[in-house]
């Protein structure tokens, strides 16, 4: 079982490695101590503890539409740039930012803005995972 150290853990997860010390000195991210006496964090427990913050503050509510799609982010929309035809949305959701190409139609309809809370949801027919 792999186990990684306090700034591995934090660039998966997306914060510093401070708040990975933080998270595990105030007890809600176990980890040991390895021979050095450096802190690390079991593979297994570093997998649960980002699936559980991933289903924290930013996730998509129960009562949210019924749909297929199961990659759904709520997040802030931080740009929207419109041209004649197109639009480019850029939403923030947590550490993930998500860059979405819709109509100008599709951006006046929904009164798309800066600011507003928005749930971007992802669909592909191909997702490639690779190691380091």
């Amino acid at each position: 079982m792999p186990s990684y150290s306090m700034g591995q853990a934090a660039k998966l997860l997306g914060v510093s490695a401070e708040t990975v010390r933080r998270w595990a000195d105030g007890g809600r991210l176990p980890f040991a101590r390895d021979a050095a006496g450096a802190r690390a964090v079991e593979g297994a427990d570093l997998a649960r503890f980002a699936v559980a913050r991933g289903a924290g503050p930013h996730a998509v509510p129960e009562d949210d539409v019924p749909t297929s799609v199961r990659n759904a982010f709520v997040g802030i929309v931080t740009a929207v740039r419109v041209d004649d035809v197109a639009a480019r949305v850029e939403v923030q959701s947590g550490p993930h930012r998500l860059v979405s190409l819709v109509t100008r139609e599709a951006v006046e309809e929904l009164g798309l803005a800066v600011g507003i809370t928005v749930t971007a949801r992802v669909k592909s027919t191909s997702v490639h995972v690779g190691l380091p």
